[in-house]
C-alpha cells in the first residue's frame, strides 16, 4: 500500500524565497497554496490529489503594487508577510 500523497501534517512546497511585485489589473485570481505551479504565484492545478486548495483573492481597482508570497508560508496569503525571512537556508 502506498502512502497518501499529502500527509496532514504536510506543509507546502517552498516555491521561492522572495516574494513577487506585481502590478494586476482589477479582477479574480486564484494563489498557488501548494508551491508546486509553474505559474507561480498563481495556481495551475497542480495541486490535484493533494489536500491543497488555490486561494481567490480579488484586485480591485487602484490597488497598485502588491507582493505575493512564493514560500507558501504567509499567514496573510496571498500576500508577503516576511515569512520567506524565518525560513531555514
Amino acid at each position: 500500500m502506498t502512502p497518501p500523497e499529502d500527509l496532514p501534517n504536510e506543509l507546502p512546497a517552498v516555491a521561492s524565497r522572495a516574494p513577487v511585485a506585481l502590478d494586476l489589473p482589477p479582477g479574480d485570481y486564484l494563489w498557488c497554496a501548494c508551491g508546486r505551479s509553474a505559474r507561480q504565484p498563481f495556481c495551475d492545478g497542480s495541486h490535484q490529489g493533494s489536500r491543497f486548495e488555490p486561494v481567490k483573492f480579488t484586485v480591485d481597482r487602484n490597488a497598485g503594487l502588491l507582493w505575493l508570497c512564493t514560500c507558501k508560508r504567509s499567514a496573510d496569503a496571498p500576500l508577503c508577510d516576511g515569512s520567506h525571512n524565518r525560513l531555514n537556508k
